[in-house]
C-alpha cells in the first residue's frame, strides 16, 4: 500500500475534527443518501498537477469518482479545472487519469475554464444542463466538500447533491487500484500563466467567494 496516500489521509482525517470540514458520521450520512440515487453526472473539482505525476489530493479524487461510477451511483463524471497554478488544464489530466483506470472513455466529461471551486462546480453545472444532463451531484474530499455546501443549495437551481468521499472506504479500495503513468503532455497549455499573475489577491479571494463566475460560460 502507498505510505504516501496513507500519510496524506491521515492528514485529511484530521482535518475533519476541525470545523473547516465535514466529519466521519457526517461524510457517512451523504454517501449513505447518495447509494439510494443515480446521478447523470458527477462533478470533480480539479487540483493543480505537477511533473511527473498526480499527488494525493488529487489520486483520492479520481479514486472516489472511480468508486462511484463502478457502484452505479454516477454515470457520468466531468472533471473541472483550468490551467491555474500550473501549465496542466486540471480537469484533462484527471481525465486521462480516470480512463487510464478503466471508466470508459463515453463516460468521462471535461471542463476547463474554472479557476476556482465554486467554478468548479457551477460550470460543470452549467454544461452538463447544455449537454442534457439533470440530476447532478458534487464528489470531492470532505474539507472542499463542506466549503462548497452551501453554494450547491443556494446558488444552484436545482441544488446539487454533496458526496464527500468516505476516508475508511478510500484507503480500503487504494490497493485494488493502479497508477497509472498518463502523457500529461496533451493537457499542457502553451499560453499558461498562473493566476497568481493575471489576478490580484483580492480578486483570487472573490473568486473562491464565488464572486467572479461567468454565468453565460456554457
Amino acid at each position: 500500500m502507498n505510505r504516501i496516500f496513507l500519510t496524506s489521509f491521515s492528514l485529511i482525517t484530521g482535518l475533519m475534527f476541525t470545523s473547516c470540514s465535514f466529519s466521519k458520521k457526517t461524510t457517512e450520512k451523504y454517501f449513505a443518501k447518495a447509494k439510494q440515487q443515480q446521478y447523470d453526472m458527477i462533478a470533480v473539482p480539479g487540483v493543480p498537477f505537477n511533473e511527473p505525476g498526480w499527488d494525493s489530493t488529487m489520486k483520492g479524487r479520481v479514486y472516489w469518482s472511480k468508486y462511484l461510477f463502478d457502484k452505479g451511483i454516477a454515470k457520468n463524471i466531468m472533471y473541472s479545472g483550468g490551467s491555474v497554478y500550473s501549465p496542466y488544464y486540471e480537469g484533462e489530466i484527471m481525465a486521462l487519469y480516470a480512463i487510464a483506470l478503466g471508466i470508459p472513455k463515453e463516460h468521462v466529461f471535461t471542463e476547463t475554464k474554472a479557476q476556482h471551486s465554486t467554478e468548479n462546480l457551477y460550470y460543470v453545472f452549467l454544461k452538463s444542463k447544455k449537454l442534457g444532463f439533470t440530476k447532478i451531484a458534487l464528489a470531492t474530499d470532505p474539507f472542499q466538500a463542506k466549503q462548497l455546501r452551501r453554494f450547491a443549495k443556494k446558488k444552484i437551481d436545482p441544488p446539487v447533491d454533496i458526496i464527500p468521499f468516505v476516508i475508511d472506504t478510500l484507503i480500503s479500495i487504494q490497493p485494488t487500484m493502479i497508477n497509472p503513468v498518463i502523457d500529461y503532455k496533451q493537457a499542457y497549455n502553451k499560453n499558461f500563466v498562473s493566476i497568481k499573475e493575471r489576478e490580484s489577491l483580492w480578486k483570487r479571494l472573490k473568486g473562491t467567494l464565488g464572486k467572479n463566475i461567468d454565468y453565460n460560460a456554457y
